[in-house]
């Protein structure tokens, strides 16, 4: 029966969905698949990049955590690609590479004054309030009126987080330092802008119900924007999605406003031209073009320019991959080029034996769910090219634990992981919470090779 040996870089949904399937899936061949994560613990975007308030995506946890108990997968975690194992490495001791590495840096928003101070990316909000260990532990929440550019679901998130009463965060997982952050915060207003219309915006319903379900926060939306074309009617009609968005936002409409200590404002067809600053650098306004459809499934400007006083700004405008040492990367798309996974050189030729799966293969686009058939496309690849596969010179499982602590590198392995989930579960049980989430890389590890070592003298 012919060997398997299988590196895959990145230890979120798109990586343990990939392993998962092709554990499943490669029947006649003997898979042996070894995760490497650059955090100390696995999840990705599940643990670092969804809010604390969503236990139901989060519940996408327990799925993962059913796969990697199996116990079938090794991970080796806090081991950073291209500085503790190299992609030559990989090749020495595998048939083949997946990188999943995922994209978690802020799309750039080419506007006049984007880098005004107060002027943020919504990736590094979400990182800081998700107790993400390599981002700073303070964050500048001084804002009165805060705009959030975006009609996704991250922009929304941002919105919610940031007009909620830090209180009713104390059930989740928050961490300490992010509610007393929240808890200080004079925001009063916080301005959510997108180009279109209420018809086509890119969040879900249940995103947008639940920002009608803050206590004491007012939704309020504009009539203007509610004066719909035929396409936004046809959309209204036919998706029901879109209807019971529709249904939202005209409920909300007949709201009174006015009572709430804190207000979230909805501007649709808003079209952001550029940030205001003061004379000390610091941001003071957001001037927008009003715009209208196009009657194309587009918008066009009207010429009205409008302001809105803001000390505060986050651009929720999407996601973009960062590129790995070794690897092709396309700057314009923010992906590693590929065919239905398979890695492409500069030249557009197959790379044997480097593969790529979730975001960073296909961008930003999509629930985390949707990266189960993306796996799968990728693992059918893998698996029909045996022919192409690297030849490796030492395959065998000792190696790299060995190489690794020849480097001097403290990585996490499943039983630490245990270790720290169960550390972090112990945490919030005196106050009744889920968990307390260990933010410092440093005592995540040390909980996590405590654990480890533990369970290796028994």
């Amino acid at each position: 029966m012919p060997t398997l040996r299988l590196a895959i870089v990145g230890a979120g949904p798109a990586g343990i969905y990939a392993a998962d399937i092709l554990l499943r899936e490669a029947r006649g061949f003997d898979v042996s698949i070894d995760l490497f994560e650059q955090l100390p613990a696995p999840y990705g975007l599940v643990r670092y990049g969804v809010a604390p308030d969503h236990p139901r995506i989060k519940g996408i946890v327990n799925a993962l955590r059913d796969v990697l108990d199996r116990g079938d997968i090794r991970i080796f975690g806090n081991v950073r690609f291209g500085e503790d194992i190299t992609l030559e490495d990989l090749k020495r001791h595998y048939n083949a590479v997946v990188f999943s590495t995922g994209a978690i840096k802020d799309a750039d928003l080419d506007i006049p004054g984007i880098d005004l101070d107060g002027s943020y990316g919504a990736a590094d909000f979400v990182s800081w309030f998700d107790g993400h260990p390599d981002v700073p532990r303070t964050w500048p929440l001084t804002a009165e009126s805060v705009a959030v550019i975006g009609n996704g679901n991250v922009a929304l998130d941002v919105s919610r987080i940031l007009a909620k009463h830090a209180d009713d965060l104390l059930s989740t997982e928050i961490p300490a330092n992010v509610y007393e952050g929240l808890k200080a915060s004079p925001v009063t207003d916080v301005h959510v802008f997108g180009r279109r219309g209420p018809a086509q915006v890119k969040f879900t319903p249940l995103e947008l119900r639940e920002l009608g379900e803050l206590r004491d926060v007012d939704m309020v939306v504009y009539d203007e924007d509610f004066d719909h074309d035929e396409a936004s009617k046809l959309a209204i009609a036919t998706n029901k999605q879109v209807t019971v968005i529709d249904r939202v936002l005209q409920q909300w409409r007949k709201r009174e406003v006015g009572t709430a200590s804190r207000r979230l404002h909805l501007h649709f067809y808003a079209k952001p031209l550029e940030l205001l600053g003061n004379d000390d650098g610091t941001l003071r306004a957001i001037r927008y073009e009003r715009t209208r459809p196009d009657g194309q499934g587009g918008v066009e400007g009207t010429g009205e320019i409008r302001e809105v006083p803001i000390q505060a700004l986050y651009r929720a405008v999407g996601y973009v991959g960062s590129p790995l040492p070794g690897v092709p990367f396309d700057e314009r798309y923010g992906v590693i080029p590929n065919h239905e996974g398979q890695v492409l050189d500069a030249d557009g030729n197959r790379m044997p034996g480097v593969y790529a799966t979730g975001w960073i293969k296909r961008g930003p686009v999509g629930l985390i769910g949707h990266t189960k058939s993306d796996a799968m496309e990728t693992v059918q690849h893998v698996v029909t090219d045996q022919g192409t596969w690297w030849s490796p010179e030492d395959p065998s499982e000792a190696a790299i634990p060995a190489l690794l602590r020849e480097r001097g590198v403290d990585f996490t392995d499943l039983d630490g992981w245990h270790a720290l989930d169960q550390h972090e579960i112990a945490l919030g049980e005196p106050q009744g919470r889920a968990r307390v989430k260990v933010v410092p890389r440093d005592e995540m590890i040390d909980v996590s090779l405590r654990g480890s070592r533990a369970d290796s003298q028994a």
